[in-house]
């Protein structure tokens, strides 16, 4: 995979992804955050601290853009407006919401956000 491809899937809202792409991407951004929020809990020198606070400050923005565009893409791929993706933001509707995205199936052929998935339009 390219470095544009990535630049896409992680930062695009065009086109559409599939169900294990939404799945493995999101658990990757999730795993990255985790990683720099265990980082944060075991510092006690105020200068690495600061280090990992920033760090981490940083992680939660660029995954909270992420998680939108992942929503948005993976929400395409039902034929519905990527605008929704902003319903995965509301607490207890993101966790129905992430496995509804993660089991349900898109729709099978071309739709109004390209002609396959994993591709941007």
């Amino acid at each position: 995979m390219s470095a544009k491809q990535l630049v896409w899937l992680f930062f695009g809202f065009s086109g559409r992804i599939s169900r294990l792409v939404y799945l493995l991407t999101s658990l990757l951004t999730m795993v990255v955050v985790m990683f720099l929020l265990y980082r944060l809990s075991l510092e006690e020198n105020s200068t690495e601290l600061s280090f990992w606070n920033i760090a981490f400050t940083i992680a939660m923005f660029v995954a909270l853009w992420t998680q939108a565009a992942l929503g948005a893409k993976r929400i395409q791929d039902f034929g519905k407006s990527g605008l929704f993706a902003a319903l995965l933001f509301v607490p207890l509707v993101n966790i129905v919401g992430f496995f509804v995205l993660c089991l349900y199936p898109g729709d099978p052929g071309p739709n109004a956000y390209g002609r396959t998935t994993d591709s941007p339009k």
